[in-house]
Protein backbone atom coordinates (compact mmCIF):
# COMPACT_ATOMS: atom_id res chain seq x y z
CA UNK A 1 0.00 0.00 0.00
CA UNK A 2 1.08 3.10 -1.02
CA UNK A 3 2.45 5.65 1.97
CA UNK A 4 0.28 8.66 2.54
CA UNK A 5 2.58 11.46 2.65
CA UNK A 6 1.45 15.27 4.11
CA UNK A 7 2.24 17.88 1.70
CA UNK A 8 4.32 20.34 2.54
CA UNK A 9 3.37 24.09 2.22
CA UNK A 10 4.22 25.66 -1.12
CA UNK A 11 6.41 28.12 0.90
CA UNK A 12 8.09 25.37 2.67
CA UNK A 13 12.00 24.90 3.79
CA UNK A 14 13.64 21.62 4.36
CA UNK A 15 15.81 21.12 7.18
CA UNK A 16 17.99 17.95 5.70
CA UNK A 17 21.31 16.43 7.04
CA UNK A 18 23.51 14.74 4.80
CA UNK A 19 26.72 12.26 5.07
CA UNK A 20 28.84 10.29 3.05
CA UNK A 21 28.10 6.64 4.37
CA UNK A 22 30.70 4.27 5.41
CA UNK A 23 33.52 7.06 6.82
CA UNK A 24 34.04 7.24 10.62
CA UNK A 25 34.35 9.79 12.05
CA UNK A 26 32.05 11.70 9.92
CA UNK A 27 31.69 13.95 7.18
CA UNK A 28 28.38 15.22 7.03
CA UNK A 29 26.42 18.89 6.03
CA UNK A 30 23.13 20.73 7.55
CA UNK A 31 21.64 22.30 4.72
CA UNK A 32 18.39 24.50 4.49
CA UNK A 33 16.37 24.18 1.32
CA UNK A 34 13.67 25.81 -0.41
CA UNK A 35 10.82 22.67 -1.33
CA UNK A 36 10.30 24.05 -4.51
CA UNK A 37 13.75 22.88 -5.61
CA UNK A 38 13.65 20.47 -7.95
CA UNK A 39 16.19 17.06 -7.39
CA UNK A 40 18.21 18.38 -9.89
CA UNK A 41 18.98 21.99 -8.00
CA UNK A 42 19.20 19.92 -4.77
CA UNK A 43 22.07 17.77 -6.35
CA UNK A 44 23.70 21.11 -7.04
CA UNK A 45 23.39 22.27 -3.43
CA UNK A 46 24.74 19.03 -2.15
CA UNK A 47 27.77 19.40 -4.29
CA UNK A 48 28.61 23.12 -3.20
CA UNK A 49 27.62 21.92 0.45
CA UNK A 50 29.52 18.98 0.68
CA UNK A 51 32.68 20.17 -2.21
CA UNK A 52 32.28 18.27 -4.62
CA UNK A 53 33.12 19.35 -8.33
CA UNK A 54 30.42 17.55 -9.68
CA UNK A 55 32.75 16.22 -12.67
CA UNK A 56 30.83 12.60 -12.40
CA UNK A 57 27.39 11.82 -12.65
CA UNK A 58 24.98 11.29 -10.08
CA UNK A 59 21.49 9.69 -8.66
CA UNK A 60 18.49 9.57 -5.78
CA UNK A 61 16.83 6.50 -4.42
CA UNK A 62 14.19 7.64 -3.01
CA UNK A 63 11.58 4.86 -1.65
CA UNK A 64 13.05 2.26 -4.06
CA UNK A 65 12.77 4.31 -7.07
CA UNK A 66 15.51 6.22 -9.02
CA UNK A 67 15.45 9.68 -10.17
CA UNK A 68 18.46 11.18 -12.42
CA UNK A 69 19.03 13.08 -15.61
CA UNK A 70 17.85 11.15 -18.85
CA UNK A 71 20.68 10.32 -20.81
CA UNK A 72 18.82 11.33 -24.42
CA UNK A 73 15.57 13.71 -23.60
CA UNK A 74 14.22 12.31 -26.23
CA UNK A 75 13.82 8.93 -25.12
CA UNK A 76 13.02 10.10 -21.61
CA UNK A 77 14.55 8.08 -18.73
CA UNK A 78 14.77 4.22 -18.32
CA UNK A 79 12.06 2.17 -17.38
CA UNK A 80 11.63 2.07 -13.38
CA UNK A 81 13.29 5.79 -13.13
CA UNK A 82 11.97 9.15 -13.18
CA UNK A 83 13.63 12.21 -14.55
CA UNK A 84 14.84 14.39 -11.59
CA UNK A 85 14.13 17.60 -13.39
CA UNK A 86 10.58 17.10 -12.82
CA UNK A 87 10.46 16.33 -8.63
CA UNK A 88 10.08 18.85 -6.42
CA UNK A 89 11.38 18.68 -2.90
CA UNK A 90 8.06 19.29 -1.48
CA UNK A 91 6.07 16.88 -3.25
CA UNK A 92 8.15 13.85 -2.56
CA UNK A 93 9.90 14.97 0.79
CA UNK A 94 8.53 14.67 4.14
CA UNK A 95 9.88 15.08 7.72
CA UNK A 96 12.24 11.77 8.84
CA UNK A 97 12.36 10.11 5.33
CA UNK A 98 15.54 9.19 4.36
CA UNK A 99 16.99 8.53 0.99
CA UNK A 100 20.44 7.82 -1.04
CA UNK A 101 22.14 9.94 -3.17
CA UNK A 102 25.43 8.41 -5.23
CA UNK A 103 27.86 10.81 -7.14
CA UNK A 104 30.31 9.00 -9.28
CA UNK A 105 29.54 5.98 -10.29
CA UNK A 106 33.41 5.07 -10.28
CA UNK A 107 34.49 5.92 -6.61
CA UNK A 108 30.18 5.21 -6.14
CA UNK A 109 30.36 7.97 -2.87
CA UNK A 110 26.73 7.07 -1.06
CA UNK A 111 25.65 10.11 1.08
CA UNK A 112 22.59 9.15 3.54
CA UNK A 113 20.08 12.35 3.19
CA UNK A 114 17.78 12.36 6.14
CA UNK A 115 14.81 15.37 6.17
CA UNK A 116 15.29 16.37 9.58
CA UNK A 117 12.55 18.86 9.41
CA UNK A 118 9.99 21.22 7.85
CA UNK A 119 9.01 24.78 8.33
CA UNK A 120 8.02 27.91 6.66
CA UNK A 121 10.65 30.48 5.70
CA UNK A 122 10.30 33.71 6.88
CA UNK A 123 10.82 35.19 3.84
CA UNK A 124 9.11 34.65 0.27
CA UNK A 125 12.32 33.93 -1.55
CA UNK A 126 14.41 31.42 0.64
CA UNK A 127 17.68 30.64 -0.72
CA UNK A 128 19.83 27.12 0.07
CA UNK A 129 22.28 27.40 2.96
CA UNK A 130 24.49 25.20 4.81
CA UNK A 131 24.29 25.70 8.35
CA UNK A 132 26.65 23.26 10.33
CA UNK A 133 28.92 20.57 9.54
CA UNK A 134 32.11 18.64 10.23
CA UNK A 135 35.45 17.54 8.13
CA UNK A 136 36.62 17.71 4.66
CA UNK A 137 34.88 16.42 1.70
CA UNK A 138 37.36 14.10 0.24
CA UNK A 139 39.05 14.80 -2.76
CA UNK A 140 37.34 13.75 -6.21
CA UNK A 141 38.88 10.45 -7.55
CA UNK A 142 40.89 9.63 -4.66
CA UNK A 143 39.55 6.02 -4.75
CA UNK A 144 35.68 6.18 -2.39
CA UNK A 145 35.53 4.93 0.42
CA UNK A 146 37.68 1.52 0.19
CA UNK A 147 40.87 3.58 -0.69
CA UNK A 148 40.17 6.85 1.54
CA UNK A 149 41.91 5.66 4.73
CA UNK A 150 44.60 4.45 2.44
CA UNK A 151 44.82 7.95 1.01
CA UNK A 152 44.89 9.54 4.52
CA UNK A 153 47.35 7.11 6.15
CA UNK A 154 50.04 8.32 3.35
CA UNK A 155 49.30 11.73 3.78
CA UNK A 156 49.64 11.76 7.10
CA UNK A 157 52.73 9.30 6.95
CA UNK A 158 56.17 11.16 6.19
CA UNK A 159 57.80 7.42 5.91
CA UNK A 160 55.25 6.10 3.41
CA UNK A 161 56.13 5.73 -0.46
CA UNK A 162 53.67 7.05 -1.88
CA UNK A 163 53.79 10.21 1.09
CA UNK A 164 55.47 13.04 -1.42
CA UNK A 165 52.83 12.10 -4.26
CA UNK A 166 49.70 12.03 -2.41
CA UNK A 167 50.94 15.76 -0.79
CA UNK A 168 51.05 17.10 -4.24
CA UNK A 169 48.40 15.45 -5.83
CA UNK A 170 45.82 16.74 -2.98
CA UNK A 171 47.19 20.18 -2.88
CA UNK A 172 47.19 21.40 0.85
CA UNK A 173 43.77 18.35 1.52
CA UNK A 174 42.95 19.14 5.27
CA UNK A 175 40.80 16.45 6.11
CA UNK A 176 39.53 17.94 9.41
CA UNK A 177 38.88 21.17 8.34
CA UNK A 178 35.60 22.14 7.38
CA UNK A 179 34.67 26.00 6.61
CA UNK A 180 30.95 27.02 7.18
CA UNK A 181 31.62 30.25 5.10
CA UNK A 182 33.12 28.51 2.34
CA UNK A 183 30.28 25.78 2.24
CA UNK A 184 28.15 28.51 1.30
CA UNK A 185 30.28 30.48 -1.03
CA UNK A 186 30.34 27.29 -2.98
CA UNK A 187 26.35 26.10 -2.75
CA UNK A 188 26.12 30.06 -4.25
CA UNK A 189 28.54 29.31 -7.26
CA UNK A 190 27.52 26.11 -7.87
CA UNK A 191 23.67 27.36 -8.45
CA UNK A 192 24.80 30.14 -10.34
CA UNK A 193 26.23 28.21 -13.23
CA UNK A 194 23.56 26.20 -13.03
CA UNK A 195 21.21 29.18 -13.54
CA UNK A 196 23.65 30.31 -16.60
CA UNK A 197 23.50 27.16 -17.80
CA UNK A 198 19.43 26.64 -17.98
CA UNK A 199 19.84 23.60 -15.65
CA UNK A 200 17.83 25.26 -12.72
CA UNK A 201 17.09 28.10 -10.09
CA UNK A 202 15.24 30.06 -12.37
CA UNK A 203 14.54 33.83 -11.00
CA UNK A 204 10.82 34.70 -10.37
Amino acid sequence: MPIKRKRAAANAAFQIKVQIIGIEPEIWRRIIVPGTLTLRELHAVLQGAMGWQDYHLHMFEIEGKRFEVPENDKLGPEDGYADERKQTLGAILSKGMEFLYVYDFGDNWKHLVTVEDISAPASARHLARCVAGERACPPEDCGGVYRYPEFLDALADTDHPEHRDMVDWAGGFEPEVFSLSQANALIGAVCALYGERGWGFHQP
